[in-house]
């Protein structure tokens, strides 16, 4: 029997869970939204053959369309927030999926909306402007319309795809059963003996353990729970791939990838670049590798001593109450605006704090326009939990800005963007420990920390990046995507990304097969962009202050009224060049320096 079992939800402390309440005071309340708002869809095909008449027709056309997505939001968001705290219980199993569904509807039956006015002409749309200036509220969203028109289909073709939205989001869901709800690990076992609970939430704090008994038992029993599974979710991930290649295919795209970044406008060189700029600096990663063994002081380097403590004999608890005050202390330079907005989510039941039994591994912020923002976490007391923190409350205040400055049509965040304001709190947060935290040894601890920020976005996630791209690659050219090819594929890019010094254990070909994220095509690789736009932007606030903060809380409350290359462009950064990559792998290349000075 395992010493800290997770609890059940029904036995976790209700002051650290979030306030779904908020969003519906019970079940019934939302069941009554439901099914008021089935009805209040089907009008939305009484706008079809007015919309394009004039100005006025347009915007009500709109209107009522954004109206009814902004209650789809609200229902959705509730059904799956329940979901994701328990997975386990039937009865948010059914509400997610009644939510699934009620989206595909009304998907369907506004899929004419996007056709109909790529049918409009520059002068039709200009004219209607000037006939009815409040339609300019969606000058933006009807502009990036008329972009894509070429990949627009007929409206048949449009209702279509939207009907088939259910079948296409069936990968995902079932990745999710099997690794969420079904799959189970054995018990691991440290160097004392000791039998410890595997989960999601676990493994990674178990890699970060200086005993590396435990770090072993965890890693070959992570994996070989999924290597039971490893047809099944090779499978999983073929049907994902090829529903972006069919996609794109009836699209008229060239690819998936173009299609995927056609949405924000991102060039596809955006993404070539971020790979290109990244193996250019892959020596530098190898001298972390070697650096990493050498401190270690072992004969071999495997893939389960990446996340071990490279300072010994540091014990950093970080309680969740303790993590809240650091964290608004580090975010102090950002003024009082941004943390008065903090303290506020800290208090008003926007988080949920800690793992439970079927709650969804990891961490997210989300929520529904017209209330506040909620952040799912699963804090374990560590220095990672405190970043976690930080960033996934630089979503929930990004979030929170902008639906105090925007409408619902722009309310959302493209997540080329979205990943920049919550990797600016932990860069700002990260400066802030470095400069404050006095013990020698936690300094040495903070800089491996930065650089293993380094690996983990920059250099892992194009890692993964540069996996999705080829993955598609050989399914769009024939090659199948068997369990066989995926983890040969995933072998060769951890030889190439971590070097000669480094053991590349059998067991980590299968790592592919646990990240969710890939079932979002074209997902990762703005966690890099964003890393090194963030690492970008703290400096321009910790070394101009206010007229940089005040370009940073402006482009946090433009939400998604512009591109995203614009509005970075706007708070100060350029990301259509490398120079962005190339200025964050110059700050690494300072913090490796230091160590290795710090540590002959």
């Amino acid at each position: 029997m395992s010493e800290n079992k997770i609890p059940l939800r029904q036995d976790a402390d209700k002051k650290y869970m979030w306030r779904t309440e908020d969003l519906f005071p019970t079940d019934g309340a939302w069941e009554e939204k439901y099914k008021a708002l089935e009805s209040k869809a089907a009008l939305m095909e009484g706008y079809k053959d007015s919309m394009t008449k004039g100005g006025r027709e347009l915007f009500e056309a709109l209107e009522f369309f954004h109206s009814i997505s902004e209650e789809l939001d609200r229902i959705y968001v509730y059904a799956y927030m329940k979901f994701h705290v328990d997975s386990t219980d039937p009865k948010y199993q059914t509400l997610s999926g009644k939510a699934d569904s009620l989206a595909v509807k009304i998907m369907s039956l506004s899929s004419f909306i996007v056709p109909k006015i790529s049918e409009l002409s520059e002068e039709d749309v200009n004219r209607f402007y000037s006939d009815f200036p409040k339609l300019r509220l969606y000058e933006h969203f009807i502009e990036n319309i008329l972009r894509q028109k070429t990949h627009t289909l007929s409206e048949a073709e449009e209702r279509l795809l939207a009907s088939a939205d259910d079948i296409a989001s069936s990968a995902q869901t079932i990745f999710t059963m099997i690794n969420e709800a079904d799959m189970a690990f054995p018990d691991v076992e440290d160097s004392n003996g000791r039998r410890l609970a595997l989960s999601h939430g676990r493994y990674v704090p178990y890699l970060e353990s200086g005993d590396r008994v435990l770090r072993k038992s965890a890693f070959d029993t992570l994996y070989e729970t999924y290597l039971k599974q490893k047809n099944t979710i090779a499978a999983t991930y073929n049907a994902s791939v090829k529903k972006d290649i069919f996609f794109a295919d009836a699209r008229k795209y060239n690819s998936a990838l173009d299609m995927a970044l056609d949405d924000d406008n991102i060039p596809a060189s955006v993404y070539d670049n971020l790979i290109e700029a990244v193996h250019e600096a892959l020596p530098l990663l190898h001298r972390y590798v070697a650096l990493r063994k050498r401190l270690l002081g072992v004969d071999e380097l495997h893939m389960y001593d990446l996340y071990a403590p490279l300072v010994k004999d540091i014990d950093w608890k970080v309680p969740y109450e303790e993590a809240k005050v650091t964290v608004k202390k580090a975010l102090a330079v950002m003024g009082e605006e941004y943390t008065n907005a903090l303290q506020e989510g800290f208090d008003g039941g926007w988080i949920d704090v800690y793992e439970n039994k079927g709650k969804r591994s990891g961490a997210y912020s989300w929520g529904a326009f017209g209330g506040h923002p909620y952040v799912l976490l699963n804090h374990n007391d560590t220095v990672n939990s405190m970043f976690t923190v930080a960033h996934e409350m630089g979503h929930a205040l990004h979030s929170y800005f902008t639906w105090k400055t925007q409408p619902f049509v722009y309310s959302g965040h493209k997540i080329f963007v979205a990943e920049v304001a919550s990797t600016c709190n932990e860069a700002l947060l990260m400066e802030y420990l470095l400069k404050t935290e006095a013990d020698p040894e936690r300094q040495k601890y903070l800089v491996n920390y930065f650089m293993e920020q380094f690996r983990g976005t920059l250099f892992r996630q194009t890692m993964f990046a540069e996996f999705e791209k080829k993955a598609h690659e050989m399914s769009a050219s024939g090659t199948p995507l068997n369990c066989e090819n995926l983890s040969k594929v995933y072998h060769d890019l951890n030889r190439l990304y971590f070097g000669e010094e480094i053991t590349v254990d059998e067991y980590i070909d299968i790592e592919w097969a646990r990240i969710p994220h890939f079932y979002n095509a074209y997902y990762v690789y703005q966690y890099a962009t964003g890393y090194s736009a963030a690492i970008a932007l703290s400096r321009k606030i910790l070394s101009e202050g206010k007229p940089a903060v005040d370009r940073y809380l402006d482009f946090l409350s433009k939400g998604s009224s512009e591109y995203s290359i614009d509005l970075l462009k706007g708070a100060g950064v350029d990301m259509s060049s490398k120079k962005p990559v190339e200025e964050a792998m110059e700050v690494f290349k300072g913090l490796l320096d230091r160590m290795e000075a710090l540590t002959k």
